[in-house]
């Protein structure tokens, strides 16, 4: 009896299907510590419960200005209220929650 097995370069073997998943959850994880705050007025904003990127919209509950998430978000200490946690995801892995 003999099998024939056919090998493909789709999917990787050995040593680098090790590497390529090491390299995709090297990628996920918490990069910094932050404040969610007003651009303008300087007043704390919460984010909700889901998960925002740094290109979505938010406005601040005070006075009402609208911009990007990354012009609310502020990386200096001490963080303040509206502290919120900066993680790096793979972009083909789902939603952490």
């Amino acid at each position: 009896m003999s099998i024939e097995r056919g090998f493909s370069d789709s999917e990787p073997v050995g040593r680098q299907a090790r590497a390529r998943a090491d390299r995709r959850d090297a990628h996920v994880g918490v990069m910094a510590h932050g404040t969610l705050a007003c651009p303008q007025c300087d007043a704390p904003v919460a984010p909700g419960p889901r998960p925002l990127s740094p290109a979505d919209p938010l406005a601040c509950p005070l006075c009402l200005h609208l911009g990007p998430v990354r012009t609310f978000l502020s990386l200096a200490a001490p963080t303040r209220p509206a502290r919120v946690q900066v993680r790096l995801r793979h972009r083909g892995a789902p939603a952490p929650r």
